[in-house]
């Protein structure tokens, strides 16, 4: 298994269909296919969501953003890349936008009826994860990927634009 982001924790196991998160311990109902397109929505909803309840300013959603998030997700759903931050800097540099500050949150999950949720949950309750939420960004963009074992692979990349 490919080393975790360094500070994370994970519940990964062997059993192939027990619910699995690099960030909770719960117990969840097994499934296998999503709507990838639907899950970035409901992430990018659900952190302006938790930013306005914050009086923070909401995120704008990026299509060039989106497409490095979408490709870094894809890459370690097909095992192409371990889940990890690797290649930051390689996908914010491919991003044509002129940028201040750039952050990026990685989740992994599989087994759960909403993996969008988990991911958001878990990245609120780590301090490293809700510090980019929280950030000064303005822009955002957000990639999730599945692949055959049904693990689901989320990628949220915050850029303050000058």
């Amino acid at each position: 298994m490919a080393p975790l982001i360094p500070g994370h924790t994970s519940t990964r196991n062997t059993a192939e269909n027990s619910p699995l998160s690099i960030f909770s311990h719960q117990v969840a109902t097994t499934t296998t296919t999503f709507q990838t397109t639907a899950l970035e929505k409901a992430v990018f909803e659900r952190i302006n969501r938790y930013r306005a309840a914050r009086r923070l300013p909401r995120l704008t959603l990026n299509a060039r953003i989106t497409q490095q998030a979408r490709i870094h997700s894809r890459n370690m759903a097909r095992g192409e890349v371990p889940f990890s931050h690797q290649g930051f800097e390689q996908r914010v540099n491919a991003i044509p936008l002129r940028y201040k500050s750039a952050a990026e949150n990685v989740a992994f999950n599989r087994g759960y009826d909403d993996p969008a949720n988990e991911a958001v949950i878990g990245w609120i309750d780590s301090p490293g994860h809700l510090k980019n939420i929280k950030g000064n960004y303005n822009m955002t963009g957000i990639g999730v990927a599945t692949n055959a074992q049904g693990e689901v692979y989320l990628t949220q990349i915050f850029l303050r634009t000058r």
